[in-house]
């Protein structure tokens, strides 16, 4: 009984200590919704990693996010706001967005959280950001998580440039069957003597799904 009652007193300290944040954090929504980008900018200083988090999507929401603003929530400890620069990061104009972001975006594929690592190559490719290649094939060759892997894939493919091919085809070859899908997908981003025989090579991969998108390339080329 005495463990009991303590475990409810901590979970009621807990909530006693979190309800500022939480009372902050809605405030600062409100705040997006009322047109008070100030008040949102102000909270990108909070210490709470969900009012900061509000504020990114507060500022987005008003058409107020910096550039700035991202790179300062990518170098933040909590994941939860990288993830978020980082899903922010595409809406993102004005000053800085077709230099300063795509190379901060490219340094954030050394990130240690996985989806901030996905997050960052979708940006990428979707950017067709060709200095960022050379980090892209090393992820994907070469990070540990499979998600990131095949992110990384896919931007190579999205980009095309020649030297991204080798690690796509590497990943064709030898990796788990989400990634070798994507690199199969991919291939159709590159125009190399190597893709077709790759494609060939895929249409008798022991996974379905890749057997049946190397077929579909295949046949697309033959048209």
């Amino acid at each position: 009984m005495t463990d009991d009652v303590a475990t409810d007193g901590g979970h009621d300290h807990r909530a006693r200590r979190d309800r500022p944040a939480e009372l902050r954090r809605r405030r600062v929504v409100l705040a997006g919704h009322a047109g008070d980008a100030e008040a949102a900018r102000r909270a990108l200083d909070d210490p709470d990693p969900g009012v900061v988090t509000a504020a990114l999507g507060a500022l987005e929401r008003l058409g107020a996010l910096r550039v700035a603003d991202v790179v300062a929530a990518l170098g933040r400890r909590a994941p939860e706001v990288r993830r978020r620069a980082v899903e922010l990061s595409t809406r993102v104009h004005g000053r800085g967005a077709r230099s300063t972001l795509p190379a901060t975006l490219t340094d954030a594929l050394g990130d240690r959280d996985p989806l901030v690592v996905v997050g960052a190559a979708w940006f990428l490719g979707e950017r067709r950001h060709r200095p960022a290649v050379e980090a892209l094939a090393a992820t994907a060759l070469h990070h540990a998580d499979a998600r990131c892997r095949e992110a990384a894939v896919a931007a190579l493919g999205a980009i095309g440039d020649p030297a991204g091919l080798p690690a796509v085809l590497a990943a064709r070859g030898g990796d788990k069957p989400t990634v070798r899908r994507r690199a199969t997908v991919a291939l159709a981003g590159f125009d190399d003597p190597r893709v077709e025989p790759a494609l060939r090579e895929a249409a008798g991969d022991h996974d379905w799904q890749v057997r049946q998108a190397a077929a579909e390339l295949l046949d697309e080329a033959a048209t």
